[in-house]
């Protein structure tokens, strides 16, 4: 109740602030328990790093769905998921070594909530997927679809976000009708 009120009160600076600093502290410690939940139960080690990267995103995704926003998983963004994942596997060798739960969370939550904050910090992006062979992009870095978009209604381009309206429904001119192409 009190993050609401202050986010009414305070707006961007409340979730680029207070927001971003809690959820990087809220991510660190959900990785850590995904991880020991797989520990504990003698999941293999691939299984137990899974846990520690479904244990946040998954509760990350639930509040950015219901808040009406594009989650977070879905946008290129402060190494959220690899940071999941280092905390984890942080968590696990530190465990191992020293067979105490709370070095191991020590040691897990300080290294993940450090990287975490030089991520937002140092504006660090997860790397994307290279393009595939052929795909050339236009010079603001749009890929070209060329052939993929060829012969496409305006309500297929516009499902999928490849058209832009000027408001009457009807698409906005791009360039110049030439004078060999009627207008329409």
């Amino acid at each position: 109740m009190v993050g609401y009120l202050i986010a009414y009160g305070q707006g961007q600076l409340f979730r680029e602030g207070v927001f971003q600093f809690m959820t990087s502290f809220s991510l660190v410690w959900f990785a850590i328990v995904g991880a020991q939940a797989g520990v504990n139960k003698h999941v293999p080690v691939l299984g137990c790093l899974l846990l520690a990267v479904i244990a946040p995103t998954a509760g990350r995704w639930l509040i950015d769905v219901s808040s009406g926003v594009t989650p977070k998983q879905f946008i290129r963004g402060e190494w959220f998921i690899t940071i999941a994942a280092l905390t984890g596997l942080i968590w696990i060798v530190t465990y191992w070594a020293t067979k105490n739960t709370w070095i191991a969370v020590a040691v897990a939550a300080v290294i993940g909530f450090a990287v975490r904050m030089a991520a937002l910090y140092y504006a660090w992006e997860e790397p994307l997927a290279k393009e595939p062979k052929g795909v050339y992009k236009h010079g603001d870095g749009r890929p070209l679809l060329g052939r993929k978009i060829a012969g496409k209604s305006h309500r297929e381009l516009r499902d999928l976000g490849l058209l832009v309206e000027n408001g009457t429904g009807q698409p906005a001119a791009v360039e110049a009708p030439s004078a060999a192409a009627p207008a329409h």
